[in-house]
């Protein structure tokens, strides 16, 4: 029995790009430049060698034609996830709520979101209600410091 070359379960970004490029027929070099990259580099991506960058996500979503990563959950996956989407650099991500890249990083590190013009302003770039962001912050400042109800 013959197995189809892209008939296997993509785990990594660069299992997803491999899938992708295969199902389409397409060589490495036609891959990268549909990414924008050079052939080398994706054949690193595909090997494992190194894992893409942020800011290579958006043309890896688009010409996967999905984010290949799990469903966000909580803040700080849902965070990363807006920076992939974006391919922002951490420092690009704080530019646009107005905070330095030490706090984003913090943020998305599990810390807590303290002011409430900080949660406003991730809600709004999230689409989250800031209800829910303020019951996810309490949530966690509690587990936190030991103030479980």
């Amino acid at each position: 029995m013959i197995l189809n070359p892209y008939d296997f379960v993509p785990i990594s970004v660069g299992d997803h790009i491999r899938k992708r490029r295969l199902e389409l027929g397409l060589p490495q070099g036609e891959a990268a430049q549909h990414l924008g990259v050079n052939p080398w580099t994706v054949l690193n991506w595909e090997k494992g060698h190194t894992e893409p960058p942020v800011s290579a996500m958006p043309a890896i979503f688009r010409f996967l034609d999905c984010d290949p990563h799990p469903e966000p959950k909580t803040l700080p996956e849902r965070l990363l996830a807006k920076r992939r989407e974006k391919g922002w650099s951490i420092k690009k991500a704080a530019d646009s709520v107005g905070v330095d890249h030490g706090t984003w990083a913090n943020w998305e590190q599990g810390r807590v979101v303290l002011y409430r013009r900080h949660r406003v302003l991730i809600a709004k770039m999230l689409g989250l209600s800031i209800e829910a962001l303020d019951q996810e912050m309490t949530a966690r400042w509690n587990r936190l410091h030991g103030c479980e109800l």
